[in-house]
C-alpha cells in the first residue's frame, strides 16, 4: 500500500498555516467531512495502489484528532504523523500561561467526557491551569460542553467560580478573532462559537531569579 500521511496544518490565519498548496497541483482532491470521512477513506483505499496520500487536518494533528488518526491506521496500516501549530498553544501564549504548568484537555470528542470533567475539578484543584477546548454540539444541545454549560458544572461542585480567573478565545489568528477575559462564574449564559479554546489561569510567576 502507499505512504499516508496526516499533517496538522494550523489554526486558521494564513501566517500560521502550513503550506500545502504545492502538494494539491495536478493531484487528486477530495473534500472530507465528519459525515463522508469513512465512505471517502474507504473509496481511496481501493485506489491507493503506491501512491501517497496526505490528510489535512486543522491544528495539529496530535491533539484532539486521535480518534481520526486511530481510524486511518486501522484503514491503511502505517501513518506518518506531521505536527502543525495548534489553537492551545496560540491561547495559552496569549494568556501568558506555559504548557509546561497546564494541563491540556479537550472535551472535543464523541465519546464520553465524564471522566475529562473529572480530570478538569482535579487539575483546579491541584492549583494547575488548565488549558481547554469545550465541546460544541448544534444537533444535540444536551452534549453541549461549552463555557456556560462549564461555569455551572464547576459551580455545581463546589467551586467558587467568582474566583477562578479564564481567558475565552474565538477564531484564534483570524480576523475575527476575540477574547474574553474575566472570572468563570461570569460565563454563564454567554454563548460562543464552536472555534473556542478556554484558559483557567492559576500560574504564579516562577522565574530563575526565585531560586537565586
Amino acid at each position: 500500500m502507499g505512504t499516508v500521511y496526516a499533517v496538522g496544518v494550523g489554526p486558521g490565519s494564513q501566517d500560521y498555516v502550513t503550506d500545502v498548496e504545492e502538494f494539491l497541483s495536478d493531484k487528486e482532491v477530495y473534500e472530507i467531512t465528519m459525515h463522508s470521512q469513512e465512505e471517502v477513506y474507504q473509496k481511496i483505499k481501493t485506489k491507493l495502489g503506491n501512491k501517497t496520500l496526505m490528510v489535512p487536518f486543522t491544528g495539529d494533528v496530535n491533539f484532539s484528532e486521535s480518534e481520526v488518526v486511530d481510524r486511518l491506521i486501522e484503514i491503511f496500516g502505517e501513518v506518518y504523523v506531521i505536527p502543525g501549530i495548534s489553537s492551545i498553544q496560540v491561547a495559552a501564549a496569549k494568556a501568558r500561561v506555559p504548557l509546561d504548568k497546564a494541563k491540556v484537555i479537550t472535551m472535543h470528542i464523541t465519546t464520553s467526557i465524564e471522566a475529562k470533567k473529572f480530570e478538569l475539578q482535579k487539575a483546579l484543584l491541584d492549583g494547575l491551569s488548565v488549558i481547554l477546548v469545550p465541546r460544541p454540539w448544534p444537533k444535540n444541545p444536551e452534549k453541549n460542553f461549552m463555557p456556560s454549560e462549564i461555569a455551572v458544572y464547576l459551580k455545581k461542585n463546589g467551586f467558587d467560580t467568582s474566583k477562578i480567573k479564564v481567558h475565552v478565545f474565538e477564531s484564534l489568528t483570524n480576523s475575527n478573532e476575540s477574547a474574553f477575559v474575566g472570572m468563570v462564574s461570569e460565563l454563564e449564559g454567554k454563548v460562543f462559537s464552536d472555534l473556542t479554546v478556554m484558559v483557567f489561569n492559576q500560574t504564579n510567576l516562577e522565574s530563575y531569579a526565585s531560586f537565586a
